[in-house]
């Protein structure tokens, strides 16, 4: 039996997210059991709780031995203000789990990563299953977590890999958090930024990047509309940046904000298996 502890570091889900993913698990996975911490529900303003109710959470579920997984409920905003004290209370048991997550999960990821600490992994959540196709985006990590490969980016495994959403790993880079990454690929994926913000984002980014094997880029999606047209598409501005600082770009990966959104573990993973 694969057992699979949700909490929420970020922003809360709802009971019915909770629901709605348990039925999923029993009707198709029953080699796995899912415990949505009680926390993930909690609300306070912008959180799933308050910064104490939130680290004590994510620290129970990383320390129970009884757990394979972490997933992380939802992204939002709230994970770096705990990464650091968490890390510190982190036991034996944590450097056994996967941890799954995106989006603002990526400053534990990042950090789990640089500390050597269990298997951080890129890919949906729990509240992905709000979105259109978002079943199928749960089942890509059930999957994952019960040995499926399938659902893993195809690039992943030809080099030691990581994947953030790119505001995210901007506000990593000269943290206690961020984690070497030279002679990796790094992929990057953003939402809801005006594009002259993605360029300034990969004006900070790239120049924190030196040694890396190369950047891919994901889905950059729901631009929204400015006064004026930026003049550079999402990729011409990756590009430009990447030239600048000698950084082989290697393409796009298929990542991003949505359900499609693939699996990336960290590190040198296996092979995606041909479906």
């Amino acid at each position: 039996m694969i057992r699979i502890a949700v909490c929420a570091p970020s922003a809360p889900i709802l009971s019915e997210d909770a629901d709605r993913a348990r039925a999923l698990v029993a009707a198709e996975f029953p080699e796995v059991e899912l415990h949505v911490h009680p926390q993930c529900f909690f609300v306070e303003g912008h959180f799933a709780g308050s910064d104490a109710q939130r680290l004590d959470a994510l620290v129970e579920c990383a320390n129970d031995p009884s757990f394979d997984a972490v997933w992380f409920a939802r992204g939002g905003y709230g994970a770096c203000r705990i990464a650091e004290d968490a890390i510190r209370r982190f036991d034996r048991a944590a450097r056994g789990k996967t941890w799954l997550g995106y989006s603002d999960a990526g400053y534990l990821l990042g950090a789990l990563y640089r500390e050597r600490i269990g298997h951080p992994v890129h890919a949906p959540m729990l509240a992905c299953l709000r979105r259109e196709g978002g079943d199928e985006a749960a089942r890509r990590v059930l999957r994952y977590v019960s040995g499926d490969r399938s659902g893993v980016e195809p690039s992943a495994g030809e080099r030691p890999t990581v994947a953030f959403n790119l505001m995210t790993l901007a506000m990593l880079c000269g943290t206690p958090l961020m984690p070497g990454l030279a002679g990796h690929v790094v992929m990057v994926e953003e939402v809801s930024e005006h594009l002259y913000a993605v360029d300034r984002l990969f004006f900070h980014v790239t120049a924190h990047l030196g040694g890396v094997a190369g950047l891919r880029l994901g889905r950059v999606s729901d631009v929204p509309v400015n006064d004026r047209e930026f003049g550079m598409s999402a990729e011409e501005i990756a590009r430009h940046w990447c030239e600048r600082h000698a950084i082989a770009f290697l393409g796009s990966a298929d990542i991003g904000h949505d359900a499609a959104n693939r699996i990336v573990p960290f590190g040198l993973a296996p092979r995606p298996q041909p479906q």
